[in-house]
């Protein structure tokens, strides 16, 4: 049974870092474990489990400031922000039901470490661009801390936006400081039934160059879209866009938005309470949780690309997917046990990345499960991991099998 290491704060795990550096020791690190099947199968000696590492240290609603230990859970930090109707404006997905685990438990640096950003990307913004700084240990044992509480802080290198999606194979983030935003008062959901995948990516286009400021956009396949309870079993093809804001802007626009849809199909709508459900099960992959054994691909593409890319790869395999981001973001689900991943790669033709998000740990120890890099920016991935963890202790082969 492999060894566990548990520190109450930032100087006990820059000890046991230090000390798995000069003993040759490798680490996992873990928070709640909501993620730890997410990634390459990688060998390690002990586990780090920083979930004592909780809490909400600082939040100042007037300042739009909120500080967390680590494996603060997303969920405890959201009540707290709704509490001063604030809230996380780049949507963190909750992987729990999609990786068979509770809904609810995932962390704010396990988010921050997978860069998780929910449909709401297209307009806030990525994770990466809501921290303002982080407090962390590097694979030396070193503690560091960068940024600070504002937004202009020019320290050097930008190293919170670093470690955005950087798996924690870079180091052990402790303290993380976030940008809010306040919660829109209300939110309308504006859909078209029955559009091909080409279709629905025009009629996407056209609201997000509008003037409407959509702030999330989607289109589900009949199947996928049969699996969200607030369409009511539509029997068709769903395209989905939100707005939000205060009450009076948000009828307006939307009556806006379906003048310039009608002429694709079919429109529907849904109000503010089905909205936020149904959002809520765009950003936790709804469509797909419920079956573990079917690996789940996440691509990210051009939005023009999309129809082609999904089509291609279901050809081949009669995949499930559907898009998120207006298009940019594919989320697609194989019929069977095998991730298919030189079928993705193929389709995708450098045109984007796929990330395998759900598979087996035989099928993730064999697939290719990020984005291969070119050359260069392989050697440029070495240089910053031999900078801060040259000697390989943290999450070591997580994302690629040399780092």
């Amino acid at each position: 049974m492999q060894d566990a290491i548990k520190p109450r704060d930032a100087n006990e795990v820059a000890e046991a870092i230090a000390s798995a550096a000069a003993n040759a020791k490798r680490l996992e690190l873990v928070g709640h474990g909501t993620k730890r099947e997410l990634g390459r199968s990688a060998q390690t000696d002990v586990t780090l489990d920083l979930s004592a590492l909780s809490g909400i240290t600082l939040y100042e609603p007037e300042e739009l400031v909120l500080s967390a230990r680590a494996a603060m859970p997303i969920s405890e930090i959201e009540k707290t922000l709704e509490a001063s109707n604030q809230e996380l404006a780049f949507e963190p997905m909750d992987y729990g039901p999609l990786l068979n685990k509770a809904p609810g438990e995932g962390t704010i640096g396990g988010a921050i470490a997978a860069g998780l950003s929910g449909p709401r990307r297209i307009k806030a913004g990525a994770a990466r661009d809501f921290m303002l700084g982080v407090s962390a240990v590097s694979g030396r044992g070193e503690i560091f801390k960068a940024g600070g509480r504002v937004v202009k802080n020019v320290t050097g290198y930008d190293l919170p936006r670093l470690l955005a999606g950087s798996w924690g194979t870079l180091a052990a983030m402790t303290d993380i400081t976030l940008k809010v935003l306040p919660r829109a008062e209300d939110c309308a959901t504006v859909l078209v039934f029955g559009l091909t995948d080409s279709r629905a990516s025009e009629a996407m286009s056209a609201a997000m160059g509008s003037s409407c400021e959509v702030s999330a956009a989607a289109h589900l396949p009949q199947f996928c879209a049969e699996k969200i309870a607030e369409l009511k079993s539509p029997g068709k093809s769903v395209t989905a866009l939100r707005l939000e804001g205060i009450s009076q802007s948000v009828a307006y626009r939307k009556m806006k938005l379906e003048e310039l849809l009608r002429s694709f199909g079919e429109l529907g709508a849904l109000d503010a309470n089905a909205s936020r459900a149904f959002w809520k099960n765009i950003r936790d992959v709804a469509p797909f949780a419920g079956s573990a054994a079917r690996p789940v691909w996440k691509i990210s593409t051009t939005p023009s690309l999309a129809p082609e890319i999904a089509a291609g790869i279901s050809a081949i395999t009669a995949a499930h997917y559907y898009y998120d981001w207006a298009g940019g973001l594919l989320w697609l689900e194989m019929p069977e046990d095998k991730p298919q991943d030189g079928v993705v790669r193929t389709a995708l033709a450098g045109r984007g990345h796929a990330t395998l998000i759900r598979a087996s740990a035989s099928a993730r120890a064999s697939a290719e499960v990020f984005e291969p890099l070119d050359p260069v920016r392989a050697a440029l991935s070495q240089r910053l991991k031999l900078s801060f963890d040259p000697n390989g202790v943290l999450n070591p082969g997580r994302i690629y099998p040399e780092d």
